[in-house]
């Protein structure tokens, strides 16, 4: 159903197809095409404001060179929408029944014109490096294009692939897409240089870009079409790295956008004449209990300093910030400053509360082992969007059991209720023996009281005392725990056990030697990934004896924008599903 059969766009099946459009023809598309990126996103969600304000530079680049020999690398890619529509993919944006078609980011499995599959940050310049020592060692000519963020410079490794390209002596063009935006306002010293920039027309001696030894040039308006067309053909087969300057409107050509750039960053779907959401946001939120405790720690006279890598949104962090802005420090895109520098605080009194999404916090990996786990100081991390989910597989956020509950020292926390969290979150910071993280819910907020309020040794909590079959449900699975014994009651008079963990780190060792007593079959349910997951663990235990385990979580795969439901149906945890493997389990034994 193409809501658009008089719109140019569909006579644009691949970049040739722009060669023989006139400058007003290019114009009319980038408006058609900014519709496109307001429907789709305000009917099923995606990113707004990025994609709003890339049009004329991505337009401009499959004007002028010749893709896909020519390449481009999109740094995150959550901008390739414009991208997506020019090499193959119109109907995903044409058509509502073809939105769920292509991917919020680039995909070499959707089209040669993409090269890889990305979702995180600072990338874009290190990969075109790459590309560009390969394109050199195999004697090839073409262009090389990495487009990447301001907010995006901010991380680590667009540092260490600017310093790298500076080395080659052959074509790379660096498009730093200048928005003055991150996902949130960016943060550091680096802004004060790029701003320094724009107010100089790029004549300022403070350069980090030259002084890294890199070609600089500056364009003032980055959504001016003829501008930046002029600029690509000034610098196509440039036979030495150049950094191309560009300023652009994040959200440019929708005024909310344009007015609340962190907003519609990435919206849910929304009103697209009011702007308002379509969902109706919840009251009682889990961030937001975690901000009211934090809040009366402050005022408590606790020294709690709040951390997050650029996403308070995410976390209701600026209800925290407007209150107590001397406690509160967004590092910008660099998670593994956010997990050092805490480890920092926390050895010098301070107690800080780190905040991280799951996908986002394996960037700092080794900050995570070097630095927090091995000092064993006593940070506190609250980790959001740990969940096997229907985004895209490079947002997967069901690896954090796995790499978290892996390390020494460190004490992972699962809470199954807003009460219990806030009572993980009082010990975390009153203890001072261990770095603590807690796996904060991603489901429907649960109301149900904590049974234990201090964490240094683990008490399993029996919710249900049974036999025969013992469920063990982590964190967000506890509703899903609750609703398997309820069928394995009714389909096969089971009347089984249902215990709450807490820890993904930790056993307690007395309630797993009992359940030996009145079970043959320990089931455990956790919301992410298997391999290296909670169950492993608690197989490992009772592997030397005689009870059997049966683990439900994810599969160690990448699943891509898959529905939540399909996801529960491949993985095999559809509460009828969960019974009917354990009835299949106790026939043979």
């Amino acid at each position: 159903m193409n809501l658009h059969p008089d719109y140019l766009l569909n006579d644009i099946n691949e970049p040739a197809d722009l060669k023989g459009l006139s400058l007003d023809q290019l114009k009319q598309l980038a408006t058609e095409m900014r519709q496109l990126v307001l429907e789709r996103d305000s009917a099923i969600g995606g990113h707004v404001g990025p994609n709003l304000g890339i049009m004329e530079v991505t337009l401009a680049f499959h004007y002028v060179f010749n893709s896909p020999h020519d390449k481009v690398i999109w740094d995150v890619s959550h901008l390739s929408y414009p991208h997506k529509m020019l090499t193959g993919r119109k109907l995903g944006f044409l058509d509502p029944d073809h939105y769920e078609d292509v991917s919020g980011y680039t995909n070499p499995e959707e089209s040669d014109h993409d090269f890889f599959e990305i979702g995180h940050t600072s990338t874009s310049v290190a990969l075109a490096v790459g590309m560009a020592q390969a394109r050199d060692m195999l004697g090839k000519h073409e262009n090389l294009v990495a487009v990447i963020g301001d907010g995006s410079l901010s991380g680590g490794l667009a540092f260490e692939g600017l310093n790298n390209a500076a080395k080659l002596h052959s074509n790379l063009i660096i498009v730093v897409n200048d928005n003055q935006n991150s996902i949130a306002p960016n943060q550091g010293g680096l802004y004060q240089g790029l701003a320094e920039l724009r107010a100089t027309n790029g004549q300022s001696e403070n350069n980090i870009f030259k002084f890294m030894g890199l070609d600089y040039q500056y364009v003032a308006n980055g959504n001016d079409l003829a501008t930046m067309i002029e600029t690509f053909k000034d610098i196509k087969d440039i036979d030495h790295p150049i950094v191309l300057h560009v300023v652009t409107k994040k959200g440019a050509g929708y005024a909310p956008a344009e007015a609340e750039p962190e907003r519609y960053h990435w919206r849910d779907p929304f009103d697209l004449k009011t702007g308002k959401d379509k969902q109706i946001k919840p009251k009682e939120t889990y961030s937001g209990a975690v901000i009211d405790e934090l809040i009366r720690q402050v005022k408590a006279g606790t020294p709690i300093a709040a951390i997050t890598a650029a996403i308070p949104g995410v976390f209701d962090l600026h209800r925290f910030e407007k209150q107590f802005p001397d406690h509160y420090f967004d590092v910008g895109i660099a998670e593994q400053v956010s997990v050092t520098s805490a480890v920092a605080m926390a050895q010098a009194g301070i107690r800080p509360v780190v905040f991280e999404n799951s996908t986002f916090l394996q960037r700092a990996y080794d900050q995570l082992v070097h630095d927090m786990a091995l000092n064993s100081v006593p940070v506190v991390m609250i980790v959001r969007n740990g969940t096997i989910s229907n985004g895209s597989a490079t947002h997967q956020g069901d690896f954090d059991i796995s790499y978290i509950s892996s390390l020494p020292n460190v004490e992972y926390l699962a809470p199954t209720s807003v009460e219990e969290m806030i009572s993980m979150l009082r010990w975390a910071i009153r203890q001072t023996e261990v770095p603590v993280v807690i796996r904060q819910p991603e489901k429907a907020l649960l109301h149900r009281p904590a049974t234990q309020d201090d964490y240094s040794n683990i008490d399993y909590e029996i919710a249900h005392q049974g036999s025969e079959v013992a469920i063990m449900a982590v964190g967000d699975f506890w509703a899903l725990g609750e609703e398997v014994v309820t069928q394995l009651k009714r389909k096969l008079n089971i009347d089984a056990s249902l215990i709450n963990p807490k820890s993904l780190t930790n056993i307690d060792r007395e309630d797993l030697h009992y359940l030996q007593e009145r079970h043959d079959l320990v089931v455990t349910l956790e919301d992410g990934n298997l391999s290296g997951g909670f169950g492993e663990m608690i197989s490992r235990y009772f592997g030397a004896t005689n009870i059997k385990t049966l683990n439900f979580g994810a599969p160690r795969e990448f699943a891509d924008n898959v529905p939540t439901e399909v996801l529960a149906e491949w993985y095999h945890l559809m509460p009828e599903q969960i019974v009917d493997d354990i009835e299949r389990v106790l026939h043979s034994m």
